[in-house]
Protein backbone atom coordinates (compact mmCIF):
# COMPACT_ATOMS: atom_id res chain seq x y z
CA UNK A 1 0.00 0.00 0.00
CA UNK A 2 0.90 3.59 -0.67
CA UNK A 3 0.64 6.44 1.74
CA UNK A 4 2.41 9.80 2.60
CA UNK A 5 3.69 10.73 5.34
CA UNK A 6 5.58 13.92 7.13
CA UNK A 7 9.19 12.52 8.70
CA UNK A 8 11.49 14.84 10.05
CA UNK A 9 14.40 16.12 7.22
CA UNK A 10 17.11 14.65 9.53
CA UNK A 11 15.25 11.45 10.62
CA UNK A 12 14.64 10.35 7.02
CA UNK A 13 18.06 11.23 6.06
CA UNK A 14 19.52 9.01 8.65
CA UNK A 15 16.68 6.17 7.76
CA UNK A 16 17.92 6.77 3.97
CA UNK A 17 21.50 6.33 5.21
CA UNK A 18 20.91 3.00 7.32
CA UNK A 19 18.56 1.33 4.39
CA UNK A 20 21.51 1.74 1.76
CA UNK A 21 24.04 0.37 4.65
CA UNK A 22 21.63 -2.74 4.47
CA UNK A 23 20.98 -2.38 0.86
CA UNK A 24 17.20 -2.37 0.99
CA UNK A 25 15.09 0.07 -0.15
CA UNK A 26 14.09 3.05 2.43
CA UNK A 27 10.39 1.50 2.13
CA UNK A 28 11.55 -2.29 3.61
CA UNK A 29 13.65 -0.10 6.24
CA UNK A 30 10.66 1.92 7.68
CA UNK A 31 8.43 -1.18 7.58
CA UNK A 32 10.70 -3.11 8.97
CA UNK A 33 11.69 -0.50 11.91
CA UNK A 34 7.56 -0.16 12.20
CA UNK A 35 6.91 -3.51 12.94
CA UNK A 36 9.69 -4.38 15.39
CA UNK A 37 8.15 -1.02 17.12
CA UNK A 38 4.66 -2.60 16.94
CA UNK A 39 5.63 -6.15 18.83
CA UNK A 40 6.92 -4.48 21.93
CA UNK A 41 4.89 -5.17 24.58
CA UNK A 42 2.60 -2.18 25.72
CA UNK A 43 3.42 -0.12 28.92
CA UNK A 44 3.14 -2.49 32.30
CA UNK A 45 -0.64 -0.44 33.55
CA UNK A 46 1.72 0.28 36.81
CA UNK A 47 3.68 3.04 34.13
CA UNK A 48 0.18 4.72 33.62
CA UNK A 49 -0.78 8.26 34.94
CA UNK A 50 -2.91 7.13 38.29
CA UNK A 51 -5.98 9.99 37.51
CA UNK A 52 -8.23 10.52 40.18
CA UNK A 53 -11.84 8.70 40.14
CA UNK A 54 -14.79 10.50 42.13
CA UNK A 55 -16.71 7.54 43.76
CA UNK A 56 -19.26 9.40 44.96
CA UNK A 57 -21.10 10.31 41.93
CA UNK A 58 -21.44 13.79 43.02
CA UNK A 59 -19.50 17.29 42.19
CA UNK A 60 -18.08 19.19 45.18
CA UNK A 61 -20.40 21.82 46.07
CA UNK A 62 -20.26 24.93 43.74
CA UNK A 63 -18.71 23.39 40.98
CA UNK A 64 -20.53 23.86 37.63
CA UNK A 65 -20.03 20.95 35.63
CA UNK A 66 -20.80 22.40 32.28
CA UNK A 67 -18.35 24.90 32.55
CA UNK A 68 -14.89 24.03 30.79
CA UNK A 69 -13.41 26.99 32.62
CA UNK A 70 -14.23 25.65 36.52
CA UNK A 71 -13.42 22.11 35.61
CA UNK A 72 -9.95 22.86 34.29
CA UNK A 73 -9.39 25.43 37.39
CA UNK A 74 -9.65 22.38 39.47
CA UNK A 75 -7.50 20.10 37.63
CA UNK A 76 -4.99 22.45 38.88
CA UNK A 77 -5.83 22.86 42.73
CA UNK A 78 -4.06 20.27 44.79
CA UNK A 79 -6.61 16.78 45.62
CA UNK A 80 -7.60 18.22 49.12
CA UNK A 81 -7.54 14.31 50.63
CA UNK A 82 -4.22 14.04 50.12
Amino acid sequence: MRTTLAIDDVLLQRAKRRAERQGITLGRYVEEALRRHLVRPLPAPSDAVALPVNRSGALRPGIDPSSNSELFELLDEPDPRR
